[in-house]
């Protein structure tokens, strides 16, 4: 797992440059998608992030892949979704792990200004650390009762914030989540640093709202919300998620139709939303994003404690596609889900020729994530994958 990864690594000081928000997944499975979260608009995501890979392949071959050693195999695994072989270990790049981490979050009233102030972060990418935060996400607020949700458990009695209080557009409200890092070294230059930053962003005063906490405390925050939901029973219960990459110019589009159109008071769960920049991700790996510099996750993770909701929350995601198809808003799905072979081709577009050739050079028996049902394999010619390259 990804946790392990990190425990073995912070005691020698380091830790990965990528990670994912949940830390209890495993390494070749994050890598098989992406493997994105709020630091990803700096170093990239987890597969930005990869020296070397062991993969069995389709065929049964263990092979050792790298940029410069098998370097098809390396490309087309890494955001493949399991299709071309099974990683079984992975050499990944590591950094000197801070001591602790300065937690913040601010509201926006205006989705504009919100996006303006995230997309201004981002563009800081590879600045010196005083110059910029080190992680940048965001989430949506379209009913109070989001606060006390597993992802933004961050407020409290302590630490009070009142929606009813605050105007909001359309009655939504926007949150921006930073975090600075630092050692005990340059404990007492992190506060002015940090208000040094948050002078050039344009959220409302009064919202501001901090924590500070041991670093590994704060990538293992989701886990430790987990268990609380755990010990209610409201953890294994189904899970309804819709992860899109909306591109940049369309984002407000987005905002019109969905926050403040599709979804209504109830969200079941956060949507998170934030950008990243394209120039980040490795386009010779099997991911595909948005043809623009900048795009947003956004990201519905909804749960459904009975099957009415999980029929309302599922047809509710069939209506958030529906609306970007209908209004021409070119979103590639994160963690994708289809059910016809026309629609994994127009995900992949451009790519596909090339990722059906790699399929067809590494699993050429079709042995490898059938369940998602991109491919189509003809029992009477073992060798060819039918009507698909």
């Amino acid at each position: 797992m990804v946790k392990d990864v990190l425990s073995a690594t912070l005691e020698y000081g380091l830790a990965p440059m990528s990670w994912t928000d949940y830390l209890y997944l495993s390494v070749g499975g994050t890598l098989s998608n992406a493997g994105i979260s709020g630091q990803t608009f700096n170093h990239g995501p987890q597969i930005s992030n990869v020296y070397e890979l062991d993969v069995v392949t389709g065929k049964g071959e263990l092979v050792t892949c790298s940029e410069d050693r098998n370097s098809e195999l390396f490309h087309a695994v890494l955001g493949g979704l399991g299709q071309f072989g099974i990683i079984t270990r992975a050499r990944i790049a590591l950094e000197p792990a801070p001591h602790r981490v300065r937690w913040i979050r601010v509201l926006y009233s205006n989705f504009a200004t919100f996006c303006k102030d995230q997309e201004y972060l981002i563009s800081m990418h590879g600045k010196p650390g005083n110059e910029r935060f080190d992680y940048v996400e965001g989430f949506v607020i379209v009913d109070e009762g989001l606060i006390n949700n597993w992802r933004s458990s961050f407020f409290s009695a302590s630490n009070p914030v009142k929606i009813t209080s605050l105007k909001a557009d359309g009655d939504v409200l926007y949150c921006l989540e930073i975090t600075k890092n630092y050692n005990q070294g340059n404990a007492d230059s992190v506060d002015e640093e940090i208000q040094s930053l948050l002078k050039k962003l344009d959220f409302i005063p009064t919202s501001v709202f901090t924590t500070d906490l041991p670093y590994l405390d704060f990538l293992d925050r989701v886990h430790k919300a987990e268990l609380k939901l755990r010990s209610k029973g409201l953890w294994d219960v189904p899970h309804p998620w819709l992860n899109l990459f909306v591109p940049k110019s369309r984002i407000a589009d987005f905002d019109k139709g969905v926050f403040k159109g599709i979804l209504g008071n109830k969200t079941s769960g956060p949507i998170l939303i934030y950008p990243m920049n394209k120039n980040k991700w490795d386009q010779r790996s099997s991911v595909v994003t948005p043809e623009e510099d900048v795009f947003y996750l956004v990201a519905f993770l909804r749960s459904a404690l009975d099957t009415e909701t999980l029929e309302y929350l599922s047809n509710e995601n069939r209506q958030i596609v529906r609306f970007c198809h209908d209004s021409e808003i070119k979103v590639k799905q994160y963690l994708p889900h289809y059910t016809t072979h026309q629609e994994w081709m127009d995900h992949f577009g451009d790519k596909w020729t090339q990722f059906s050739a790699r399929k067809m050079k590494f699993d050429p028996r079709q042995i490898l994530a059938t369940g998602q049902q991109i491919f189509q394999f003809d029992p009477s010619n073992p060798l060819t994958l039918t009507n698909y390259i």
